[in-house]
């Protein structure tokens, strides 16, 4: 089993992963074309994918979604919420398949446990993958931690974590008032020092791999973010992957 992503950021987010010969793509924030050159880097053909699923609606996580599944010949999944309000934008898949937050479900040769985040979307789900041996949790846009995510992401083999602003960036920086209080509020996104605590919590012996994901370009750095949870672990910061904007992570092996 194995992850990589194509882009993480408020530009664009979308993540793969594999197991065995089912290979799943994760968000679709990039037009066709930028996807397919994405793909291409990490050495992979968009008609190879099983599917595309969506955790929310915004437009850095699904915009893309229905046209690179048309291209792929594959479904699309997500909630009903997030059905809704890309239909109601014109971007909704032609193959959708409606999740059930609550329930897991299986993909060929992955499991996948849906979980509910909050987050100022329209019923956002996050994700948790695993092929019977090795998981591997995925968690990119929370306003806050839940003790249902705690449990769920909980003993991981491999973890991708929102480490989208340190508070005292962005408290400082340019963002309009109204922005930073959404960004910064229970439904908006994870700072370094919340995905740390949470990384603490629920760290186990398993762990192989940690990214830090969907930094703000204005409101993080790279160093910030390695730093947080690198001390959660107590772990060099350098063991610590960042998945950034450009050019995403390559391929990790669980």
């Amino acid at each position: 089993m194995r992850f990589g992503c194509l882009g993480s950021g408020s530009k664009g987010n979308a993540w793969l992963v594999e197991a065995g010969d089912t290979r799943i793509l994760v968000d679709c924030g990039f037009g066709i074309r930028e996807t397919e050159r994405r793909l291409n880097r990490l050495g992979v053909e968009v008609d190879s994918l099983a599917a595309i699923l969506v955790t929310h609606e915004h437009s850095d996580h699904g915009r893309g979604a229905a046209r690179v599944a048309q291209a792929a010949r594959c479904p699309v999944w997500l909630s009903h919420g997030s059905h809704a309000m890309l239909d109601a934008l014109g971007e909704a898949p032609l193959a959708a398949r409606i999740l059930d937050g609550h329930e897991a479900f299986a993909l060929g040769d992955l499991e996948i446990t849906p979980y509910p985040v909050p987050h100022d979307a329209r019923e956002p789900l996050q994700f948790l993958f695993s092929d019977g041996e090795q998981r591997f949790g995925l968690l990119t846009d929370a306003g806050h931690v839940t003790p249902h995510m705690e449990q769920v992401l909980a003993d991981c083999d491999g973890l991708a974590l929102e480490c989208n602003h340190d508070v005292a960036r962005l408290e400082g920086g340019s963002y309009p008032a109204a922005l930073k209080r959404r960004i910064l509020g229970r439904y908006g996104h994870l700072d370094n020092a919340a995905a740390a605590a949470l990384l603490a919590r629920v760290a186990g012996g398993r762990l192989k791999h940690v990214v830090a994901a969907h930094l703000s370009e204005e409101n993080n750095t790279p160093d910030l973010a390695r730093k947080a949870l690198a001390g959660a672990l107590g772990c060099t910061e350098e063991w610590i992957g960042v998945a950034d904007q450009d050019t995403g992570l390559d391929w990790r092996e669980l």
